[in-house]
């Protein structure tokens, strides 16, 4: 998106676009505020694409942290950018769409999959926003070495004139108000926190930051596993809709006990069993590969622990087994809408 004005400060080459980003290694725990150099601070984890906004003295682009160029996904982002955010900037984020109070991860990665023709019609539909939280450039300078805490305040100063699609991230160094956004944030489809030293530079590439997914219990219905019957490596879970039950997820491979207690209740499925014989190994049951998939009667609800992931209702992530719900009976799991 061409925005050329002589003058405008540009950028330094590796900031020109794709641009590294800092990632973050998972943690079971919310860490304490002495954990990271400097003290901790605590971000909501967002449930959309990592997007670095790139604003040169020429152009500005929409980068993924794989290095793709997002710019024609985004229409939206890109020219809210332009008008908001000034040249020689880059700032790192990331995209979300919501649907009424949650995040809708299926609406955003519907922009992916569209054809150049709908692109328009899927902005007027279910907009975008941008949850920034970090700035590696203004004004042309490169900020990657200063601290955290300099680039937030620099950010802050940034974000003090936007308004939507463009939004400021919550951060906090207090630990009890993380622990509350990690609690009732879940709902929105927030994932959990993202934990960052005060003190720490923008490490490209590395994982310096820690992440902590929010889990919470609930039931599904088993309709199949892996491996044989009478020793499951893992759940393939469903849920009804309409009166059929579809794939939902997976979970995470069954420690013995695990699936000893799953085998024992376990029955063969009848020949009127919806789904397939065989079952894709990537998200939602496809990808190229597939495996022998087990079908199982319908009749065992089982708990389970999931993040707060979803598209479409379905698990984007595998689960965890908790235990078998021999008290409840599959009418008494709610169904996908």
């Amino acid at each position: 998106m061409p925005s050329f004005v002589p003058g405008l400060p540009d950028l330094p080459p590796d900031l020109a676009g794709p641009v590294a980003v800092e990632l973050a290694k998972p943690v079971r725990d919310i860490p304490p505020p002495s954990a990271l150099p400097g003290g901790c601070r605590y971000e909501p984890k967002w449930d959309g694409y990592r997007l670095v906004i790139v604003r040169s003295a020429s152009s500005t682009r929409l980068w993924s942290k794989q290095g793709r160029d997002l710019t024609d996904r985004f229409p939206d982002i890109a020219a809210a950018a332009v008008a908001q955010v000034p040249a020689g900037s880059v700032v790192d984020g990331e995209v979300v769409v919501w649907n009424g109070s949650r995040l809708d991860f299926g609406l955003l990665q519907q922009r992916m999959g569209a054809s150049p023709g709908r692109i328009g019609a899927l902005v007027a539909a279910a907009p975008a926003s941008y949850v920034a939280f970090d700035l590696l450039a203004a004004g042309g300078t490169d900020l990657r070495r200063r601290t955290l805490r300099a680039r937030r305040s620099a950010l802050e100063e940034l974000a003090a004139r936007w308004a939507p699609p463009l939004q400021l991230s919550p951060l906090t160094a207090d630990v009890e108000e993380a622990r509350a956004w990690f609690r009732d944030f879940r709902p929105a489809g927030v994932e959990g926190l993202v934990v960052k030293g005060a003190s720490g530079r923008y490490a490209p590439g590395r994982r310096e930051w820690l992440k902590v997914k929010s889990w919470e219990t609930t039931e599904v219905i088993a309709g199949g596993v892996i491996g044989p019957i009478e020793r499951p490596s893992q759940l393939v879970a469903g849920l009804l809709r309409d009166g059929e039950l579809v794939v939902v997820g997976r979970s995470s491979p069954l420690s013995p006990r695990q699936a000893q207690e799953l085998a024992a209740v376990l029955t063969p499925a009848g020949p009127d069993h919806p789904w397939p014989d065989r079952i894709g190994t990537g998200r939602f049951g496809g990808g190229r590969l597939s495996v022998p998939l087990t079908k199982v009667e319908p009749a065992v609800v089982v708990e389970v622990s999931a993040d707060a992931a979803l598209q479409a209702g379905v698990f984007r992530h595998p689960m965890r087994f908790v235990r078998v719900r021999a008290d409840l009976h599959p009418d008494d799991v709610p169904g996908l809408p």
